[in-house]
């Protein structure tokens, strides 16, 4: 008995020996492939780096401003007689608005004016009486006296009637209307918005560094995302003699003519100043940089230098840079690249540093030939 347990013994420690060899065999193979397998090389559509020139810019953000804007508001309490315009509505400088009840001002006039013209008789035939020394001069004086005090009576009637008669003081557009037919308004009551909408202003800041190169007569150039792919052209105009003491940047304004009247006033826009020099850039697809909290980088496409490699074969290196500004869906790169450097166009984030790449320039949109003014 004490025979046949040893022999089983025996026969699980070869069973167990021989697979465990048989494992270690197959580990020993995976690891020896391994070092021997790489991976398929990802197919990628690199972008040339190029030297080209761009307008000299001095970009911000800013708002459009009216030329003229203003609520409308009557001078005196009146009831609501009459709404010459719809809200919306463009109107010309002059134009009727609001008419408020008069009427009360209208019979008043009436009474004043009969006055005005028994008082112009009066100190006529007076002036006549004088001549002729019938009548005494203090008495011509007090007619004349009379006269102008009926003048004045009527003129204050008609101001007030005028001040009832609300009229567009510059052409613009209307906002919506906030007052109805035979409503009671008080003094300062809004009654509509009024904005002139061609020409406007665009109003931002730049840094004090920047001064030096501003002057009125610049071109400006506005996008803004409520019109994607659209830029509005104007000038700078002004020029704010002092600067903001905390922010030390100055504020300067540029008047566009809006002739489509697409931009309107609190609008948040992008400014750029167009600067007479052209500035010499290295220009890379903004899609070819990887961000990252520690640099921007990209994948330089360079021939595999491996002994192993196949001839023609190419492999990616990243590679860091320092961007500057952008322009139309490419960026400026100030230092890690030059000239001619191929780099990925997209699909970065499948790629480490090492991999072998094939190049195929139909796998992605085709990058634009030149950035857009945008």
């Amino acid at each position: 008995m004490k025979h046949k347990v040893i022999v089983a013994v025996v026969l699980v420690v070869v069973i167990l020996g021989g697979l465990a060899g048989v494992k270690v065999m197959q580990i020993k193979t995976l690891i020896a492939f391994g070092k021997t397998y790489s991976p398929p090389p990802e197919t990628v559509s690199p972008f040339t780096a190029r030297e080209e020139k761009w307008p000299n810019t001095l970009a911000a953000i800013g708002s459009i401003a009216a030329v003229q804007g203003i609520t409308i508001t009557p001078e005196l309490a009146g009831t609501v007689k009459e709404i010459a315009f719809e809200s919306g509505a463009v109107v010309a400088k002059g134009d009727l608005l609001v008419q408020l009840d008069t009427s009360s001002e209208e019979a008043q006039l009436r009474g004043v004016a009969a006055q005005q013209e028994w008082d112009a008789i009066n100190l006529k035939r007076l002036q006549n009486l004088r001549k002729e020394n019938t009548v005494s001069q203090s008495e011509l004086d007090a007619a004349e006296i009379a006269a102008k005090t009926s003048q004045a009576n009527a003129d204050n009637i008609r101001a007030i009637i005028e001040k009832k008669t609300i009229r567009a003081p510059f052409a613009g557009r209307t906002g919506i209307r906030q007052v109805n037919l035979g409503e009671s308004v008080d003094h300062g009551k809004a009654i509509v918005s009024l904005t002139a909408l061609s020409p406007v202003y665009g109003d931002f800041s730049l840094p004090q560094q920047e001064l030096s190169q501003l002057r009125t007569g610049l071109k400006v150039r506005v996008v803004s995302d409520t019109f994607p792919g659209q830029q509005f052209d104007g000038v700078l105009t002004a020029i704010n003699p002092d600067l903001d003491p905390v922010t030390r940047s100055v504020r300067v304004q540029a008047t566009f003519e809006n002739a489509g009247e697409l931009l309107r006033p609190g609008m948040f826009a992008r400014m750029e100043v167009i600067l007479p020099e052209e500035q010499k850039v290295l220009a890379i697809p903004a899609t070819a940089i990887l961000s990252a909290p520690f640099g921007d980088s990209v994948y330089v496409v360079i021939p595999a230098t491996a002994t192993n490699a196949a001839p023609g074969s190419l492999i990616v290196r990243q590679q860091f840079i320092r961007t500057g500004r952008g322009r139309g869906g490419f960026v400026n790169v100030e230092s890690g690249l030059k000239p001619g450097d191929r780099v990925v166009g997209a699909g970065l984030f499948k790629l480490r540093n090492g991999m072998g790449v094939v190049e195929n320039n139909e796998i992605f949109p085709e990058t634009g030939k030149k950035p857009s003014d945008s």
